[in-house]
Formats: C-alpha cells, structure tokens, sequence
C-alpha cells in the first residue's frame, strides 16, 4: 500500500504537495495559499485611483505627523527592487525619508552602489549599520548548525529591529516597508520562520553560539507592544497602495536613477543569494522560486505557463553557485568538510527550539483584523 499521498498541484498557482507537504486544497483544486490570497487582498491591497487617493491622504497624514521632525519617515534600503522602488515613491510623494541600510557584511558590490547611486540621484541621507562580524558570523553559523531553513533570519530580525529603533530614537512615526502583498504574500512556516521571534533565536544561539550577542540588533514581542502602542509607530506597506508591478518598476528605476538589476529575489546579497538558490533546495528540498512565482501569478503579473518554464532554470547559474561556496565557506571560516556535515545533518524545524509562534501567529492575525477595519496601514 502506498503511504504517500498522490502528486497534487494547484490548477492556479504552481505550488504543489512535494514543496509543501501541508498544502490543502479545495474541491476546485485551488490551494489554500490562493484562497487566503483571496481572503486578504482586499484589506492589503488598494488599486487604480482609489489608491493614489489613499496614498495622498496617507503621505499628508506622515507629513503632518513628522513636521517638528528632521525626518517624516524611515526607509530600509537594500539596493534591491522593493526598497528602492520606496525610496523613488516617497520622494515623488513629498516625503522627506532618512534611508537606513543594515551592513551584514554580505553586500553585493552592485547592490553597494545601487544603493549610493539611487539615494544621490534621490537625494536621501542614509543612515548605514555595521554588524559586529565576529558576533554576526557566529549567529549565521549556530543556525546552520541548528539545521532549520531559517539561515536568512539573523538578518531578517536585525533589520526590522534596527528600523523599529532608529524610529523610536529620533521621534519619527512612520516606517516605510517595501514589503508588499503583489509579490511577498505566500506563508510558508516550515520555509522560513522568525523574523519576529527573538525567543527563538536566541535560543539557537544558546545551544550553538560561542560569542555573546552584545550588540547585535534585536527586539521582542514587549518591545513591538512599546513602539506600537505606547511611541505610536507605524509600518506602513505604501506598494500596496500603488498597483505595484516588478517589472515596471525594475523599468523606472533603470530609466530614472540609473538603477541596475542583480538578477533573482533578493540576490542582491551574496549569501540570500546562495542560502535561497544553494542550501535550501539541496538539504531541505525547498525552492522559494515556487512561492515568488505563485505570488506573481496571483497578482496577475505572469502566467502560470511562465512561471512553470522559469522553474525548468537552474535558481541560479551553477558556475556562480560553486563560486559563492567558496566565497562562503571562506568568510566564516568553515572547512569544507564542516560545511558537508551541516548539509548532511537531518533537518529540522523551528519547533525543536524554544519559540513564540503562537504567540506570533496570534499577532499576526490581529494586525490583519485591524487591517481589515482600516485600523492600521496596509
């Protein structure tokens, strides 16, 4: 008798229930990512004039609320796509930004100068941390030993903790994402968790680490309450407002400020680049080209059949894959055969570890009933 379940994929978007062994699907055969694309979108998503409207009144609303500030509002900036599309929108609309970049030491040189070119041409101040290295390299290091997808949360938690501070500590309200629900909206806990939950990180880090975390930028659910509630700080996700195409705005950007493209999802940083296109498809069997693409389907800006011959592409060129192995494996400090016995090691989840994801999740889907009621920025 065959245990395991017949192969299924989704008639609308391109996951199926080999990368994602929980997926569900309903009598029509669609999933339940495209049903709870379905669900949200109204509350995430404003389009045509009824979105530049919004946005007017809201880049008023940031403007009146930082006017006593030297700055309205605080940008993260990558030299990728979502947060320079941002940075152009912001200014277009008024707003007087102050650019803030987290220095992982993993920095493209493309998205360095992107970065320096986008904001000259804009006019920006930017604002640049620089991690600790020796505390951040034993930080990526713990979670490969950890054995969990989540390589690319260091990095995730510190920024969103480094913007949430920069706000607070220079009086500003307002924190423009580049997040956006057109090309970012797929969930997938068993792909990527924690950006949120410092327990869980922290935990890893206990198990795994052997440098103190004396710097490293992090925060936690007290701390979102704090900035929330008692500061009054706002993430606003403006994309959603402005009927956001990718390759529209690649074209603006290029056109405009001189921007230039480094290739796939967030490869603007060497190691996202090889974590995303190397370590997880070959220890844990995930591909998050499949998610990208399906997001993009929903929001209607490829076909199914473009998404599916994409997805015949290697996620990244292999000659470029060995080079950044050695480029990695060289910064921190790992032996070839290390590294072989990390990939080897059974994988295993975030739930081996400490964490809040209920807690999390319960947030999470507050946030989206305030949505829902205009209560908070889309």
């Amino acid at each position: 008798m065959n245990e395991f379940p017949a192969y299924q994929a989704c008639v609308r978007c391109i996951m199926d229930n080999v990368v994602d062994d929980a997926i569900r699907f309903d009598d029509s055969g669609v999933c339940h990512h495209c049903r709870r694309y379905d669900e949200l979108v109204s509350s995430r998503v404003l389009h045509g004039e009824r979105g530049r409207e919004a946005m007017k009144a809201l880049a008023a609303k940031i403007k009146a609320a930082g006017r006593h500030a030297d700055y309205d509002c605080i940008i993260g900036v990558s030299g990728g796509v979502d947060s320079t599309y941002v940075a152009y929108v912001v200014k277009q609309y008024g707003l007087r930004p102050l650019a803030v970049h987290f220095d992982n030491g993993w920095d493209s040189e493309l998205a360095v100068s992107n970065i320096e070119r986008v904001l000259r041409n804009l006019d920006i101040e930017l604002y640049t941390y620089v991690v600790d290295w020796e505390e951040f390299r034993d930080l990526q290091i713990s979670f490969l030993k950890a054995s969990t997808p989540d390589g690319e949360i260091p990095t995730d938690h510190a920024i969103n903790a480094l913007l949430w501070r920069e706000a607070d500590r220079r009086g500003v309200k307002y924190i423009i994402s580049g997040m956006n629900f057109a090309t970012e909206s797929m969930s997938v806990p068993a792909w990527s968790y924690g950006h949120s939950d410092w327990r869980y990180i922290n935990d890893v880090h206990r198990r795994f680490g052997a440098v103190s975390l004396r710097t490293y930028p992090r925060f936690n659910l007290p701390y979102l309450f704090y900035v929330n509630i008692v500061r009054g700080i706002r993430i606003v996700s403006i994309l959603n407002y402005l009927d956001y195409d990718k390759e529209e705005a690649k074209a603006v950007l290029r056109d405009d400020l001189g921007w230039k493209d480094y290739g796939g999802k967030h490869h603007e940083s060497i190691y996202t680049r090889f974590y995303q296109g190397y370590v997880l498809p070959r220890k844990f069997g995930i591909d998050k080209r499949y998610g990208h693409y399906s997001d993009l389907i929903n929001s209607g800006q490829i076909k199914r059949e473009q998404a599916l011959e994409e997805l015949r592409k290697p996620p990244y060129a292999e000659d470029l894959q060995e080079q950044d192995l050695r480029y990695v494996l060289k910064k921190l400090g790992l032996t070839g055969e290390q590294f072989d016995a990390m990939m080897r090691a059974a994988p295993k989840s975030f739930s081996d570890y400490r964490n809040q994801f209920a807690e999390v999740s319960f947030l999470r889907k507050s946030v989206n009933q305030l949505r829902k009621h205009h209560l908070y920025p889309r």
